[in-house]
């Protein structure tokens, strides 16, 4: 799997927190549960079940529950205070209340074993799981908040300390204080060495991680994981201003079919080489729908040959794109003479082809076969060649991107499909009769659908082209590629309709890419309901169907601020390995840091 898949995959632990009073209730829940457990399985004999449950519940929402919603409360404040991000109420009550389950469960071991060695390890099993929990939430705090280690680990006491100071006060108040001087002391030291060990051990795993962005990238690893965690929480694009710093300024182009009827421009078809990433609504990622919106008349945003390299860094350079596609419709010459659609194929490279006026547009496809993004250099051949080869002023090359694998790359120079699509634009008859030419149009948000499904906040547009008696029906979906064998299933659907030919392509957007699949092609589910919409989109756009004249163009796009080629896969490159290194290091420095503080708790002596 190539650099790019394993950084997508590690969107999986993106997920949806509860609600405040749902974590409150759990833990209160949990918290019962474990103080009941724990003096189930303890030693002392001659209770009763019930009298355990009962005593051994209330207990625990006292020690363990009342602590961790007060804690919860407590973090955020702190964390708020100190300006750190990220940590609303409800995130911060269930990382108590999850650290106060982490707790539990190494209590209740505790006291397993200590029913059957016959040995009173309670308190040394809390004193453990008290630095266990210190050292989650610091990571948490340090990693997400971006606040300085000093704050997350002085935060990071709080629901230690106070678990820790109830069971003393309990035990003063019910049990037996003959020995609470010596306890105390015996916690404090106790927990104090463990604590500094384990924390340590964290700052040098971040420490180690944290070098290589630095250095590679001059950017902080933690700063990224915060800002990126603050998009996907608040929709913050701050995580922009963080990348600026390493952008670079491209040039690239924007292409473009324009047909308009008496009353001005009916419908616009653009195809620019600039990436619509690189997720959520950062960057150029809801490109599709930020440049349709842009124009007054329906407006399709396919993809051109880009890849990452050519992700806008902030969403402000799509305005470049709008600026440039408005000068050249300024200058586009229009004609009533189109073509038939044609396909051709060679090899995995398939095509189809359709003049317009005196241009051209390309639709490019590798279906069956599983294939990415076409580099931009390739998409440049591509264009050079057809205009060379067709005698045409403008060629509109479009990744249809409709066919996605796991494992599927991009197209590269020196890639075997370089060659198969120059193989296949050489078969183009450049003698084609031109016909005049009716245009209709539809679009649909596709409202019972969403990004769950791989849908994007254009959803469906379909324009369906009339020449000569053929009706050609261009169906763009605005979603991230398409699961494989879905475009040969709504081909199949469609057959009945009154069409002759069609092509799916999706705007690759990666506003849908922050759900846990990391990549989320549409296909995966509800297929049938997206057919449906196909069927509808494509009958709508046929009772549109109108008399049109066509123009295209081709414009350079100027100085347009992207992550930029060595940027781009150095980022990508930097996570990947970062991650790959993380696995090992991690469980080294942690594990290594847990026996240490293990072997102080219980056999440190005191």
């Amino acid at each position: 799997m190539s650099s790019m898949s394993s950084v997508a995959g590690l969107s999986k632990y993106i997920t949806t927190l509860p609600k405040t009073k749902f974590s409150i209730m759990v833990i209160l829940i949990i918290s019962f549960l474990i103080g009941g457990t724990s003096y189930l399985v303890d030693f002392v004999p001659n209770q009763g079940i019930l009298h355990d449950l009962f005593y051994g519940g209330l207990y625990g929402i006292v020690v363990f529950g009342i602590t961790s919603i007060m804690s919860g409360a407590l973090n955020q404040q702190v964390i708020s205070g100190f300006h750190g991000i990220n940590l609303k109420i409800k995130h911060s009550m269930f990382l108590t209340g999850l650290s106060m389950t982490f707790l539990g469960i190494v209590i209740i071991l505790g006291n397993i074993v200590s029913w059957f060695i016959h040995a009173d390890l309670f308190l040394n099993s809390m004193l453990f799981g008290c630095v266990l929990i210190y050292g989650f939430n610091t990571l948490v705090f340090w990693a997400t908040s971006k606040v300085r280690f000093t704050i997350a680990a002085i935060t990071g006491l709080i629901q230690p300390i106070l678990i820790l100071a109830m069971y003393t006060l309990i035990t003063f108040l019910f049990i037996d204080t003959s020995f609470m001087g010596p306890l105390i002391l015996q916690i404090t030291l106790k927990a104090l060495v463990a604590a500094i060990i384990f924390v340590l051990a964290i700052y040098a795993f971040i420490t180690v991680i944290a070098s290589p962005f630095k250095k590679n990238l001059g950017i902080g690893v933690l700063d990224l994981l915060s800002l990126f965690i603050a998009h996907m929480n608040e929709g913050s694009n701050s995580l922009e201003g963080l990348f600026e710093p390493m952008s670079e300024a491209i040039d690239t182009v924007v292409t473009f079919v324009s047909f308009k009827t008496e009353a001005g421009i009916k419908s616009l078809f653009i195809s620019p080489s600039v990436h619509p990433g690189p997720l959520g609504n950062l960057g150029g990622s809801n490109m599709p729908t930020i440049l349709a919106n842009k124009f007054d008349h329906f407006t399709m945003v396919a993809h051109g040959p880009s890849t990452h390299d050519f992700n806008p860094i902030a969403v402000s350079e799509i305005d470049k794109i709008e600026s440039t596609v408005k000068n050249g419709l300024k200058q586009v010459e229009y004609s009533p003479n189109a073509s038939k659609f044609i396909r051709y194929n060679s090899e995995k490279a398939n095509i189809g082809v359709q003049f317009f006026n005196e241009g051209m547009v390309i639709l490019s496809t590798f279906a069956p076969e599983a294939v990415d993004d076409i580099e931009f250099g390739v998409g440049l051949t591509m264009m050079a060649q057809s205009r060379s080869r067709c005698h045409v002023e403008d060629s509109i090359i479009v990744d249809c991107h409709n066919s996605f694998a796991p494992e599927s790359g991009e197209v590269l120079p020196g890639n075997a499909e370089v060659f198969h699509l120059i193989d296949v634009i050489d078969k183009i008859d450049k003698n084609q009769n031109m016909s005049s030419i009716k245009v209709g149009c539809y679009e649909n948000p596709m409202p019972t659908l969403d990004k769950q499904e791989g849908i994007g906040e254009s959803g469906i547009k379909t324009m369906v082209i009339e020449v000569d008696n053929q009706r050609t029906a261009y169906v763009l979906f605005d979603s991230n590629n398409m699961e494989i064998g879905f475009r040969q299933e709504i081909i199949d659907a469609v057959s009945d309709l009154e069409i002759d030919e069609i092509e799916v392509m999706t705007t690759d957007t990666h506003t849908v890419n922050t759900l846990s699949r990391g990549y989320n092609p549409i296909g995966i589910a509800k297929r049938s309901e997206i057919i449906e919409y196909v069927k509808i989109s494509i009958s709508e756009a046929i009772d549109d169907l109108e008399k049109v004249e066509v123009g295209t163009g081709t414009e350079k796009i100027k100085n347009l601020n992207t992550f930029g080629p060595n940027n781009s896969t150095e980022l990508i490159s930097t996570i990947s390995s970062v991650v790959a290194v993380s696995k090992i290091i991690a469980p080294v420095l942690l594990i290594t840091a847990l026996l240490i503080v293990f072997m102080w708790i219980f056999f440190g002596g005191l």
